[in-house]
């Protein structure tokens, strides 16, 4: 049976989440299966799986698209779908109509947007349109130039007390969850205490609610750069590579494809031919 918002939120405090990313179909019946909370279909797919530098190339037509073909593939597990750049940061009646044009299409069962404070009008507003929603605190991608980089945020006194203002606001707005994304455990496990809402951490220790990464950085899916918070479960991107590399000598040296793999024809239909 489909999870709910209640059913998440049901474990605040318990039992920790699992969440993880899905861009497709087959992804996102895998996750399902093996009975992960919720997925993300994050605006990462900009990095992932269409080759941007970053995120702020996504658009909310990209968003629909994957996340169509990931509720098709979940059919227990809760999806969230990120709200790309510029698709709320613009006025609250484009973050409204942009949720409800991202939920009513993907028919997912929440939304994300990054942002604190300064987008708790939207976030207010998109709640009291019946769409739960997902805040993203700390570490925000959309805002990488403005950050600097990608960095741990929340380190100094001024900047950590912005942090948990930032989430206790978000939550005031009515957002049911809250990613904290590279925030110093500690200071994770302290708004995680001062918010009803449930936290998911990524690169935010392991005292908050749940927990979320990319699927393909878990999996080893690339031998690219690795962030400090991933913890790798498989190495997929070297057993990928050497099934390319068998199956190019295989066509090459004309062992595949062998004769299990082909169909027949009797020679006396090829007798007939001219």
């Amino acid at each position: 049976m489909k999870k709910s918002i209640y059913d998440l939120l049901s474990r605040k405090g318990g039992a920790p989440l699992s969440m993880l990313t899905a861009y497709d179909y087959h992804t996102a019946c895998t996750i399902d299966e093996a009975g992960i909370d919720m997925i993300l279909v994050g605006d990462s797919l900009g990095n992932v799986m269409l080759g941007y530098e970053n995120t702020l190339a996504v658009t909310v037509e990209d968003m629909i698209h994957h996340g169509k073909a990931v509720c098709r593939g979940a059919k227990n597990t809760f999806v969230v779908v990120d709200m790309p750049f510029m698709s709320y940061q613009t006025s609250v009646s484009d973050a409204v109509r942009n949720a409800g044009r991202i939920m009513k299409e993907t028919n997912c069962q929440a939304v994300k947007l990054e942002g604190g404070a300064v987008y708790a009008d939207r976030i207010k507003a998109i709640v009291e349109a019946g769409i739960p929603v997902v805040a993203h605190i700390g570490l925000t991608p959309q805002s990488v130039n403005m950050l600097g980089g990608y960095k741990v945020q929340g380190k100094t006194v001024e900047a950590a007390q912005h942090l948990i203002d930032d989430a206790k606001a978000v939550a005031e707005a009515g957002a049911f969850a809250i990613t904290l994304e590279c925030v110093p455990a500690a200071l994770a496990q302290k708004v995680t205490e001062s918010v009803p809402a449930l936290t998911i951490g990524i690169g935010a220790g392991n005292g908050c609610d749940g927990q979320v990464l990319v699927y393909q950085d878990m999996l080893g899916y690339t031998d690219g750069f690795t962030p400090k918070f991933v913890k790798k479960y498989a190495n997929l991107h070297e057993v990928m590579l050497e099934a390319f590399k068998q199956y190019k000598a295989e066509c090459e040296n004309r062992t595949f494809p062998t004769p299990s793999h082909t169909f027949k024809i009797s020679e006396e239909v090829l007798e007939k031919l001219y």
